[in-house]
């Protein structure tokens, strides 16, 4: 996946069609010269409709698509005969979009499950008709309705990526790494930080077949709930995780008070986040001794936890099965 392709927020100006008039027609033909009224109804306008497609990951499809306008729909006609309905307009987007107002900041929907739909914009009601008029005083009403006019209204589309597990650390603690091990993601890794830009998603494997999905999150500095580093740009994408996996790296000064700073980020931003369930990953650990590992284990939070190193593949196998037992408790 090339980095270039990832946008996950887009802006875009949304407009529904308008409702057809009603008929105001009087039924004529060669026996009947004044008739009553046969005037059928407008139809309606069409929507513009979000829709869930699990083959999309980016919302890149809709950076060049900023307007989208569904069709009128017609009006009616004699012999009580309703107009068409407007074109509607569907909008695939990756699952885990949400949508708001862009003038109100009202969430619109959220999408989050494949072929799921939802009216963003609704199309005018089309008009009625002059027989829906009639009545024992005016047997012959000579007027019909007018449909509802176009609504306009700007979405602004988030993606949040829907994820088993995300990986939370500061920059260069080897999230991106342990993603390229245990899954077939190709994360860009480097050895300085913000090498990873953008999330990375990945499968992996598990016995007898099973799996489950992995994001790789852009490192967390302190401040990033108050935008610093990448910051508030990416934090939302850790909220649609099922299980947090905080990593911090063997070599650093003090790995419970990362853990502490990390953990505070994430109440700042959004303190139901704290509500997930966390595990902890000490990684780098291929040049740690088992008595090293046996002091850095005073000082650990009361949170299950595993030593592993991407390099040599130690305490992978267990980190899996830790992440299993938490995803099915």
């Amino acid at each position: 996946m090339a980095t270039t392709n990832f946008i996950d927020y887009v802006r875009i100006f949304c407009r529904s069609g308008a409702g057809g008039p009603g008929s105001a027609h009087l039924h004529r033909d060669k026996r009947t010269a004044k008739g009553g009224p046969d005037g059928g109804n407008g139809g309606r306008g069409g929507h513009v409709i979000l829709r869930g497609d699990r083959n999309y990951w980016t919302l890149i499809h809709l950076k060049y698509q900023r307007h989208i306008f569904a069709g009128d729909g017609e009006s009616g006609s004699g012999n009580l005969c309703t107009g068409a309905d407007g074109e509607d307009k569907v909008i695939d987007v990756p699952l885990g979009t949400v949508a708001r107002d862009a003038d109100t900041g009202e969430v619109v929907c959220e999408i989050t499950a494949d072929g799921e739909t939802c009216v963003a914009v609704r199309g005018g009601r089309g008009g009625l008709g002059n027989w829906n008029f009639r009545s024992a005083t005016n047997q012959t009403p000579r007027y019909a309705q007018p449909g509802e006019p176009r609504v306009e209204r700007t979405l602004i589309l988030e993606l949040k990526i829907l994820a088993d597990v995300g990986l939370v650390g500061f920059p260069n603690a080897g999230k991106s790494t342990l993603l390229s091990v245990v899954s077939a993601a190709k994360p860009e890794i480097a050895n300085y930080p913000f090498t990873t830009l953008v999330p990375n998603l990945g499968i992996v494997s598990y016995r007898d077949g099973r799996s489950f999905a992995m994001a790789d999150i852009p490192g967390i500095i302190e401040g990033a709930h108050l935008g610093k580093g990448l910051g508030l740009r990416f934090l939302r994408h850790i909220e649609r995780n099922s299980i947090l996996l905080f990593m911090v790296p063997a070599d650093s000064k003090d790995i419970h008070g990362e853990y502490k700073i990390l953990l505070n980020e994430l109440r700042q931003y959004n303190p139901e986040l704290l509500d997930k369930k966390r595990l902890l990953a000490i990684s780098k650990c291929d040049c740690a001794d088992r008595e090293l590992m046996g002091e850095m284990e005073l000082d650990l939070p009361d949170i299950p936890y595993v030593f592993i190193s991407s390099v040599t593949g130690q305490g992978i196998t267990e980190l899996k099965d830790m992440i299993w037992r938490a995803l099915n408790e």
